[in-house]
């Protein structure tokens, strides 16, 4: 018989279990093919216990990614029917509704054996370059156009992997090598996490995960309740609008907080996009409960229990209820203002405890690299999908500045020049923070950053833009300003759209402004000494300074006479 544990026991297990799945993500960084998941951290990694309830979550990776994976597994289980789990397999899926909301994700669980008998799961996402279909872009009119679909399934029965699958997939996109090496990878990770898990098993006498689960789960329900009872019983609506693809979308929401749970609901929110704009419920759901979790009670861990509460509503086959066979390709866009249109509301229920509005969604874009076609390409021009995620800046914080050039809600890291341009035929010119936009305000809003992309001689490409926020900037907060829009053209002028699939052509360069965060307050609030250590930082000119911050002539002088003399501000 096990023996019983104290809490202090169960809290030490706690933290193990945090550190298994840590190791967990670490793994799949180390090991996958993907710039994506090995520069940027786009993916995620958890344990679940029999019920497919999630215990644990590691730190790396998104939110989008694990709180829509909390969803998953149990969709897993169904799906593969528990007589039918076996100890050495692994299950595939990339289903929009019942993974993570698009076909670019690929989540993996795999069941955990002790001693011959099943005690949970382990799981875990990564975004991956290619699906094959019209690439990562939101060109398409359906699902069926945006790439190859994997029903939940079985990548490996008993430890044998199922070659035909393999095959399939190696068919139908363009860089199987990497993708194969990501469905390697992202079993591989699984592997550790559940080895891991039987260490801290022998080590603490287990038998099952039942005594850890119950504590985990009941400790964080109980935390979060309690902060939710702690807020005032209020209702608010939240609206903001942003570029949409061909026409602008809206999304509103009302935020009411009842005693035991806080409830978002998106009815009024803009319907379909004809293009793969539209975000599946699970993938809003995710950004939804994540953004009141961080504003509520980001010290409890994220796990089934502390998510509970949280619960959302929207209209189906609305831009945050997209349904199948709706394009979902670029959920991301959509899914990413979801945090500040809820915070838009909160802002009214608890005042002075939200940032303002930041970049939003990710600045990313895809570049389909290729031989030159208006003149004979040199021999070593070669094929390439090269995918590099970059970032806006962030919203100002009722008691911070904005960060630069950082994701929020995202947390997905901007990728380096390095990894990029070993990616394929790709040369990022200029990749720099781009001053005076972030808005101005008590608090600055973080800046966004310039960046200029070519192809090396012999290639010409097609680019997939991925931007918002061209149209609609970042909005202040409490009299703050607005961050800067987003603009995109190729260096001859030539205007460019913020989404779609675009032609460059040989010996062009597309060059790119990604928008700032908004400011938080009053700019004339601002404390002189940060004004002088923005201007001599470069984060602000001297015209913002002057005519923004009332920063006088004289010390604006003073500011560029010590930056001349290397002198620190």
């Amino acid at each position: 018989m096990a023996p019983e544990h104290s809490n202090v026991a169960h809290q030490v297990m706690w933290n193990r279990l945090i550190s298994v799945v840590e190791e967990q993500a670490q793994a799949l960084v180390r090991t996958a093919f993907s710039t994506s998941v090995r520069e940027a951290g786009d993916l995620s990694a958890g344990v679940y216990d029999l019920n497919g309830q999630m215990l644990a979550q590691a730190v790396t990776g998104t939110p989008g990614h694990v709180n829509a994976m909390a969803d998953a597994v149990a969709h897993f289980i169904r799906r593969i029917g528990r007589d039918n789990i076996f100890e050495g397999d692994v299950y595939i899926t990339n289903d929009p509704w019942e993974g993570t909301g698009h076909l670019h994700d690929i989540t993996m669980v795999s069941p955990s054996f002790h001693r011959g008998t099943l005690v949970g799961f382990f799981a875990c996402t990564a975004h991956i370059v290619d699906i094959g279909g019209r690439g990562f872009g939101a060109d398409a009119a359906s699902v069926y156009e945006e790439g190859l679909y994997i029903p939940i399934m079985k990548f490996a029965e008993r430890g044998r992997v199922d070659e035909t699958l393999v095959r399939i997939v190696r068919g139908n996109v363009r860089e199987p090598d990497q993708l194969i090496g990501d469905m390697y990878a992202l079993a591989t990770c699984n592997e550790i996490g559940h080895r891991r898990l039987m260490e801290m098993m022998e080590e603490f006498c287990l038998d099952n995960l039942t005594g850890i689960a119950g504590f985990i789960l009941d400790n964080s329900r109980r935390a979060t309740l309690e902060k939710i009872a702690s807020l005032p019983r209020k209702s608010a609506t939240g609206e903001m609008t942003v570029d949409g693809f061909d026409t602008p979308i809206t999304l509103k929401v009302r935020v009411t907080v009842h005693e035991d749970r806080i409830v978002s609901d998106f009815a009024g929110s803009s319907g379909l996009d004809k293009k793969g704009i539209n975000c599946p419920l699970v993938y809003a759901k995710a950004y939804a409960c994540y953004a009141l979790k961080v504003a509520i009670a980001p010290e409890i861990p994220n796990n089934a229990a502390s998510l509970a509460p949280f619960l959302i509503e929207a209209p189906v086959n609305s831009i945050v209820n997209a349904v199948h066979p709706a394009p979902v390709a670029l959920r991301h866009i959509v899914g990413h203002f979801v945090p500040d249109t809820v915070f838009n509301a909160f802002d009214k229920i608890v005042p002075g405890l939200v940032p303002a509005e930041g970049a939003g969604c990710l600045c990313n874009f895809q570049v389909s690299l290729r031989p030159r076609t208006d003149a004979p390409a040199p021999s070593d021009a070669k094929r390439s999908e090269v995918l590099t995620f970059n970032s806006g800046g962030s919203g100002a914080r009722p008691a911070h500045d904005g960060l630069n050039a950082t994701a929020f809600p995202s947390g997905v890291m901007t990728m380096p020049v390095e990894a990029t341009e070993h990616a394929g035929p790709v040369i990022i010119w200029r990749k720099e923070l781009r001053p005076d936009s972030g808005g101005v305000g008590k608090q600055r809003g973080g800046l966004g950053q310039y960046m200029e992309v070519g192809a090396r001689e012999g290639h010409e490409f097609d680019i997939q833009a991925m931007f918002d926020r061209v149209d609609h900037p970042a909005r202040g907060r409490r009299g703050g300003g607005a961050g800067a829009s987003t603009t995109i053209a190729q260096d001859d002028g030539a205007e460019m759209r913020g989404k779609g699939k675009q032609f460059v052509a040989h010996g062009r360069k597309v060059m790119m402004a990604f928008p700032g965060g908004a400011g938080y307050g009053n700019p004339k609030d601002r404390p002189i000494d940060l004004v002088k250590r923005d201007l001599a930082r470069g984060y602000i000119s001297p015209e913002t300074a002057a005519t923004k911050y009332g920063l006088s002539k004289s010390d604006i002088a003073a500011v560029q006479a010590a930056i001349a003399n290397g002198e620190d501000i």
